[in-house]
């Protein structure tokens, strides 16, 4: 019998049984991370049912996951499609918006073909691009619509003084232009505190999250933000952080306990930050974690000036929270998956009944397998299969390996 039974629907648009539903899907033979080996099927963009090999009968298209460890799809929290994919570019990075939305069109399948299904992307306004780079970046979000979803940040550069004036007014235009988040980089105001202040009222007049750059090395300023920042809805998130862990200890779990108690979210960058190779530290992921911040893991830079060879995949992200910063696997998962699609406002995602069907599957059979060689990948939006990456590697006939029977994949024979 199934484990996991259909829920009730969670709207009336929820589709009927996948019998009846020509889009459903069944996964099969899939691995979980508690080590059951299942069937999963899918339908109405939900997971229907879970259960135990062979039990799920139902006319739906099948999906052979056979070796794969099935996992909630990660989410990406932290991307610039603005700027993404432009370090091999001949001169300054061109805002012309065909260009911008080319980029990040092509930078948003790339990460879905890494298993991100969704994805937030912090663009700038003002200055050269004007309000041209972000209506590129909508412009692909409208035509990436049921293949990932696409969220963007507005990023003003000056909000305080004379020259804030205009800036401030852009941000305002920027939300009614369709950003649904606003934010930006204090650091580089004259005032890093009136900037703070000018996002948070525009936040609040149209009741938008607020996601801020800060590399947080400054407790005073660290501290009047988490003071402002206090009890805002829907919330307020700040990254990368990486200049706390270059403060004293003492300091830098003041600062921590401090976020913890304004309920604001730490996304970091294990792959390195948005500001060039100095800037390149991680936030002390344990040290936030210990004191109750949230702490979802980004990528930042895709490849552009401030990281050349920025790869833009989460499980990369959640493999060096593993493997630098001692989180155990489950846990530096988390950061890219539960915890990042908590920052983009997302429902959360089990492999349960009645959950959305966002869903990555990897070549493996344990996590910290998959965070390590997770090559070939599955990926599932809103029920349907929409990226594939097969990996096939191949070794030439080696006596050692007939004496050890080892696996190999692969038709062709190497000499």
């Amino acid at each position: 019998m199934p484990d996991s039974q259909p829920q009730p629907p969670h709207s009336s648009s929820s589709s009927a049984a996948s019998s009846e539903d020509p889009a459903a899907l069944l996964l099969c033979g899939a691995r979980l991370t508690d080590g059951r080996t299942v069937d999963v099927r899918l339908g109405g963009g939900r997971i229907e049912a879970v259960g135990t090999v062979g039990s799920l009968s139902a006319y739906a298209t099948r999906v052979d996951l056979s070796g794969y460890l099935l996992l909630p799809a990660p989410a990406e929290p932290h991307a610039h499609g603005d700027t993404a994919l432009s370090a091999d570019a001949d001169g300054p990075v061109s805002y012309d918006p065909q260009d911008v939305q080319r980029r990040a069109t092509e930078a948003a399948l790339l990460q879905l073909g890494h298993g991100a299904t969704a994805l937030r992307s912090h663009i700038r306004i003002g200055d050269v691009p004007g309000l041209g780079a972000l209506g590129a970046v909508l412009q692909a979000r409208r035509a990436l619509r049921g293949l990932t979803e696409l969220t963007t940040v507005a990023m003003p550069r000056v909000l305080t003084g004379v020259a804030g004036a205009d800036g401030l007014a852009m941000l305002r235009d920027a939300v009614k232009m369709g950003a649904s988040v606003v934010g930006g980089c204090p650091d580089r105001d004259p005032d890093p505190t009136g900037y703070v202040e000018a996002v948070l009222e525009v936040a609040s007049e149209h009741g938008c999250p607020v996601d801020l750059h800060t590399d947080g090395d400054d407790p005073a300023r660290l501290a009047r933000l988490a003071a402002m920042a206090g009890g805002l809805r829907p919330g307020v998130t700040l990254g990368p952080c990486g200049g706390l862990g270059r403060l004293p200890a003492e300091a830098a779990s003041r600062a921590a306990d401090q976020l913890a108690a304004a309920g604001v979210t730490v996304v970091c960058l294990p792959q390195g930050g948005c500001g060039g190779a100095e800037r390149r530290a991680t936030a002390p992921v344990r040290l936030l974690r210990a004191a109750g911040v949230r702490v979802a893991a980004g990528s930042g830079a895709l490849r552009d000036v401030s990281n050349p060879v920025g790869r833009g995949d989460p499980l990369e992200a959640a493999y060096l929270l593993a493997s630098r910063h001692g989180l155990r696997p489950e846990e530096a998962y988390d950061a890219v998956s539960a915890s990042a699609r908590s920052v983009l406002g997302l429902p959360e995602v089990r492999v349960e009944a009645g959950f959305p069907a966002e869903l990555l599957a990897v070549r493996g059979d344990r996590l910290a397998g998959a965070l390590s060689l997770a090559y070939s990948r599955i990926v599932v939006h809103r029920g349907r299969v929409v990226a594939r990456t097969s990996a096939v590697r191949e070794y030439c006939n080696s006596a050692a390996a007939a004496a050890l029977d080892l696996p190999r994949q692969g038709r062709t024979e190497l000499s």
